[in-house]
């Protein structure tokens, strides 16, 4: 089993985190809430004081944090992993980051010996507890092998995209098309109701034909049953689309329907949401539409 450094215990990183306790792997962890570390030091875990100290002591150290610049502290910062560095250490990232700073981050580990793969994941929080994510990665091809064992305990995929940078382009296209779901099921959604015909019933006759995805399986019952709670947050839906926007201006890529779906992210967070679920854009439609979701078998009550 492994020795294995964890940083950032937030919604999707605390449940990654302990599916590597359950298969067996030593864990020391850092976080900037110390409410989550406790909870895993009761459970088994080391607790580290700085990235600096998590790498230090370790095989391989995972990052998983809201975005870019936290990334670049934590890693390249004061205390950061980059200070803990030793040989055949080797730094995976689960955050979404923009792919040219994951390349940076590569060479200036290179730099000290350490190798890093940038991992990005999806399947959002039930995949995370689950196990079931699909990772994808970018980096070196000894590295991800050395990793590969890791990512079984995770989740059900893993792909190899290529070099360094690679797992977080392909996390961009993967985010360009569940933030487009998202938006599509709420014009679904308010289509259906605002029409006079029973939303659930329209979800159950087109989840198994063309329109069929994991979005139109997983998300209509939590919204029929009034809960927006995340799941990923909206507010962090948003952040990823700034970074697939600021990607297809750094290499042309004209992005038309992906501006568009940032729009309605950015009203959604204007609106006061920005802490709900990605699927809770369905109340930017309700506020245009002047009508609240409701599911038809729960009206009468």
């Amino acid at each position: 089993m492994a020795k294995i450094g964890y940083i950032g215990l937030g919604i999707m990183g605390a449940s990654i985190a302990r599916n590597l306790m359950k298969a067996g792997h030593e864990l020391v962890v850092h976080n900037r809430s110390q409410a989550i570390v406790d909870e895993f030091v009761h459970a088994g875990a080391a607790r580290a004081n700085s990235p600096r100290e998590v790498a230090a002591q370790v095989e391989f150290v995972f990052t998983n944090l809201p975005d870019t610049p936290d990334v670049e502290a934590v890693v390249l910062g004061k205390d950061g992993v980059i200070e803990g560095a030793h040989p055949g250490l080797v730094y995976i990232d689960n955050s979404t980051i923009k792919p040219e700073f994951a390349r940076i981050i590569a060479a200036k580990l290179a730099g000290v010996g350490v190798a890093a793969l940038d991992a990005p994941v999806s399947g959002g929080d039930i995949g995370a507890r689950d196990g079931t994510l699909t990772i994808m990665v970018g980096g070196d091809e000894a590295a991800y092998n050395r990793v590969l064992p890791l990512f079984g305990a995770m989740g059900k995929k893993s792909v190899l995209v290529g070099d360094s940078g690679a797992g977080q382009i392909a996390k961009a296209c993967n985010q360009i098309i569940c933030a487009a779901q998202m938006v599509a099921l709420a014009e679904a959604l308010t289509t259906a109701q605002q029409a006079g015909v029973d939303p659930t019933r329209v979800v159950e006759a087109i989840k198994g034909g063309a329109a069929q995805m994991w979005t139109l399986d997983v998300k209509p019952p939590r919204l029929f049953a009034g809960n927006r709670n995340p799941g990923f947050k909206a507010y962090m839906q948003h952040k990823d689309l700034g970074i697939v926007l600021d990607t297809a201006k750094t290499y042309g890529i004209p992005l038309p329907m992906t501006a568009i779906v940032q729009q309605l992210f950015t009203a959604m967070l204007q609106m006061g949401m920005r802490e709900l679920d990605n699927s809770a854009v369905i109340g930017v439609y309700e506020a245009m539409a002047g009508m609240k979701l409701v599911e038809p078998n729960k009206e009468s009550q």
